[in-house]
């Protein structure tokens, strides 16, 4: 998936104005977005709107992830003992601290599957992994916590309130070098763990210039997707992170070339140039990114 839109899980306006944002995924939120005098409502409205998206059954429905609020936080079961029921695609596990929290979700959701008569192991979980400073010292610890795992991410704005920064970002607009070391730290976990690393947010959404330029970046780097807080930047994450016409084809021959060579190979040549074993996973990903948005 490439671009993941949180919309708050209290506004049924935004509920629905969210379907023809051309996301790919949408963060149902509980958490950050919601009051706590909200939340009962937000599960209650999150609910009703899975469960009538899932009626409908539309090969155009975006994924349907919900973020719940925090282990620790006293209300985690209580998303999802709400929300498990309705079929989610998936949970947003915010502020996770090891691989041990992912462990701990993923059972805690097992009980509500099965009460709700669901498969064992149908939701997935994608977890933000640095919005403290031990969850991003710990970002390492993903591997074999949990099949459900599909994605870890990064957040820099709660991790600026762990640590007591006075800004994350230097006068040019780039990440000061704390939070680039946050950054970097969930592309190696995600990498360990053998998931998508997602991108965090862009908060300027105005900015689209900057959006873009960060996009790329993120691509760059090997990021396979970023999340948005506004539908308006939407467009240009689906743009950016969609492999180009000349990188799809590029992949198919590397792809081509080394099943034509079989499983003996090492090293291969391609318009003059070496190419090996970590080309073809580096093409592989680039094949399953265009298969996502919808190419062959």
């Amino acid at each position: 998936m490439r671009s993941y839109l949180f919309v708050p899980g209290d506004s049924e306006r935004k509920l629905e104005k969210s379907l023809s944002s051309g996301a790919d995924c949408l963060l149902i939120d509980l958490e950050d977005s919601v009051s706590l005098s909200q939340k009962p409502a937000a599960r209650q409205l999150t609910r009703d709107f899975i469960e009538a998206e899932r009626k409908k059954q539309s090969a155009d429905t975006p994924k349907l992830v919900v973020r719940v609020n925090p282990l620790g936080s006293d209300m985690t079961d209580d998303d999802l003992a709400a929300i498990v029921g309705a079929r989610p695609d998936g949970v947003l596990l915010p502020k996770s601290e090891s691989g041990a929290h992912v462990q701990q979700l993923s059972a805690m959701i097992a009980v509500h599957e099965a009460e709700a008569g669901i498969a064992e192991g149908e939701t997935e979980i994608h977890a933000l992994v640095t919005e403290t400073a031990k969850g991003a010292l710990n970002a390492g610890t993903y591997e074999g916590a949990s099949n459900r795992l599909k994605s870890l991410s990064w957040g820099g704005e709660d991790l600026s309130a762990d640590i007591g920064v006075e800004s994350n970002r230097t006068d040019d607009g780039r990440y000061t070098d704390l939070f680039r070391y946050a950054r970097t730290l969930t592309l190696l976990g995600a990498a360990t763990a053998g998931v998508e690393a997602v991108d965090t947010v862009y908060v300027d959404f105005r900015n689209a210039d900057g959006l873009e330029q960060e996009c790329r970046e993120a691509v760059r780097d090997g990021f396979s997707g970023k999340m948005a807080i506004h539908p308006s930047q939407v467009d240009i994450i689906n743009r950016v992170f969609t492999p180009s016409d000349a990188a799809i084809g590029k992949a198919k021959r590397i792809v081509k070339l080394f099943d034509e060579a079989g499983d003996d190979v090492g090293v291969l040549s391609l318009d003059g140039q070496m190419i090996d074993r970590p080309h073809l996973r580096q093409a592989l990903k680039i094949l399953e990114r265009a298969k996502s948005a919808g190419l062959g």
